[in-house]
């Protein structure tokens, strides 16, 4: 009787054999866990595996194959042309740009472990977004009356806790802080002595930044951190949360956009956030705040963790138009339009 494995060959990565193409699948967890030494964010991984999911759920109806059927040698161009045609159909321009951002990446993980020969992605059309422009909460007095109000505690919470949700807000509108960012901070994250404190910060891609938090921040954050030993009956250790939930848990991403969400709407600002934006208007607000007085690019980007400097150029760009706006709207130039001063 001869060995009944003889002829499989050795295992590849992928989880098929040699000379055999491995299942789409099989690769994709492969790629999760070769992303795991960049140490992206929890929210970061979840996004790649919901977007490899989506389009390759998308590629196998395309192909007439069953859930888990498709190997690698079957994502041609053609293929994924039809899958991301139909995983476009009803997603947003922003969302089908990650997604082929995601699976461009895959690709090269592929390349390079020699399991696939190219890259196909070149053969699918990338939509192209037009410029970003920051929103920031509308009207001059919106953040001052966002913390007077929850402050005040009005949001009227079963389990109001006014000092958190104030320092939720007050981090996120005087560091311009991302989503993930304020969740990903932990209690050591402020250090440095009184008067001189800075808040360690994980970026996009991993990129450490460090912010300046002047004191009445860090008196905020202070007497957030006694309302929450009191509550839970012990004092954090440094490598726990900074920012929890009701339970003590830390805060995750659909419970801060619920917490801003009612926030806004206890202030009676709700009208003044433009659409889709929730925590990242505050991000925007802090941002077009330094350009309106006077911080340079340079400083912006620093701050915000940009990568790219055109990012931060927007705030600047931005300003200067509102700005030029405002000054259109004085009133004295209608005196002046109709003495036939200036050209209307």
């Amino acid at each position: 009787m001869g060995d009944q494995g003889a002829d499989a060959g050795p295992v590849r990565a992928g989880g098929g054999t040699a000379g055999a193409s491995p299942r789409v699948a099989a690769v994709v967890e492969d790629f999760l866990v070769a992303r795991a030494p960049a140490k992206p964010s929890r929210h970061t991984l979840e996004a790649y595996r919901r977007d490899l999911a989506a389009v390759l759920a998308c590629a196998e109806r395309a192909a007439g194959r069953e859930p888990g059927e498709l190997v690698l040698d079957d994502l041609t161009g053609a293929l994924l042309r039809r899958a991301f045609a139909g995983f476009a159909a009803e997603r947003a321009a922003s969302s089908v740009v990650r997604g082929w951002s995601t699976w461009n990446q895959f690709f090269q993980f592929c390349v390079a472990e020699g399991l696939a020969a190219g890259n196909p992605m070149p053969a699918v059309e990338r939509p192209r977004l037009p410029p970003r422009t920051p929103k920031p909460l509308l009207g001059e007095d919106t953040p001052e009356r966002l913390l007077e109000a929850v402050a005040a505690g009005s949001r009227k919470a079963r389990d109001p806790w006014p000092e958190r949700d104030l320092t939720v807000l007050a981090l996120a509108l005087l560091t311009g802080l991302r989503s993930a960012e304020l969740l990903g901070l932990r209690v050591d994250s402020l250090a440095g002595r009184p008067g001189e404190r800075r808040l360690s910060v994980v970026g996009k891609g991993g990129r450490p930044r460090a912010l300046p938090i002047e004191a009445p921040l860090e008196v905020l954050v202070e007497e957030y951190l006694r309302t929450r030993r009191a509550r839970f009956g012990r004092r954090p250790s440094g490598a726990d949360p900074l920012l929890v939930d009701n339970r003590g848990a830390g805060l995750r991403r659909g419970g801060l956009q619920y917490l801003v969400r009612q926030c806004y709407r206890y202030a009676g600002v709700q009208d003044r956030v433009a659409r889709g934006t929730l925590v990242h208007a505050l991000r925007h607000t802090f941002a077009t705040r330094l350009a309106e007085d006077g911080a340079g690019v340079a400083e912006i980007m620093r701050l915000l963790g940009h990568s790219s400097i055109v990012s931060s150029q927007n705030y600047i760009d931005v300003t200067a138009s509102a700005q030029r706006e405002a000054a259109r709207s004085n009133r004295t130039y209608g005196v002046l339009r109709r003495l036939g001063g200036a050209a209307e």
